[in-house]
């Protein structure tokens, strides 16, 4: 089988590269890195070096190309099913598949006022309208999901579920937008996966500085 290649973007901000990065590790599924930092405002003219769309994440694997972290993660899955990217049950599976698409689609106000940002010092900011009604439709997914699965993530083991979801763990976090003992657990337990350790230490050491998206 060809190598799989992975372009991603700035460890400390770029959330969709976040996704199936995570999803990929968590499941121990090999690949080559290649990060190409945003050294633009609107990103870095080298992505459509090798993205169809000129932005990241992309995964390249021989002569195929494939953009749009769902859809990475999607192909990934299928490539390795032995690994278990999704809960191996069909409805379970259908629900993870479900919310993640929710969140590839959903949570605008949540996503546009709060960036990721890995180094961020943790403190609150004037939220735009919507970003908390964001917040309890995403809490109340949390919570339904690990009162049925048990925990400790949103289908026991860690799934693309949780891989989709893991930038909003940092915003919850660095902008001090929840309270929730359960929710506060569940952001415990992703964060204190070795595949987040690895991501934030990265991120904590890279030199670049994107202005527009330090809140």
């Amino acid at each position: 089988m060809d190598r799989l290649t992975l372009y991603i973007g700035n460890k400390n901000y770029s959330s969709w590269s976040f996704r199936p990065w995570i999803a990929m590790v968590a499941a121990g599924v090999p690949f080559d890195e290649v990060l190409v930092p945003f050294d633009f405002a609107a990103g870095n003219p080298r992505f459509r070096e090798f993205s169809p769309t000129g932005q990241v994440p992309v995964l390249h694997h021989g002569n195929t190309r494939i953009w749009q972290s769902l859809a990475i993660i999607e192909y990934v899955a299928e490539l390795f099913p032995e690994v278990g990217i999704w809960p191996s049950d069909r409805e379970k599976r259908a629900v993870a598949r479900s919310i993640s698409m929710e969140m590839l689609a959903g949570f605008r106000a949540l996503r546009n006022a709060c960036p990721m940002n890995i180094r961020r010092p943790k403190a609150k900011i004037a939220l735009a309208d919507g970003v908390m009604a964001d917040v309890a439709r995403i809490e109340t997914i949390w919570r339904d999901l690990r009162a049925h699965s048990g925990g400790p993530f949103l289908f026991g083991a860690f799934s693309a579920a949780d891989a989709m979801f893991a930038p909003v763990v940092n915003r919850f976090d660095i902008y001090d937008l929840v309270t929730a003992g359960d929710t506060l657990s569940y952001m415990a337990a992703v964060k204190s996966h070795p595949a987040w350790v690895a991501w934030e230490e990265a991120a904590r050491a890279e030199p670049w500085i994107v202005a527009e998206d330090e809140v």
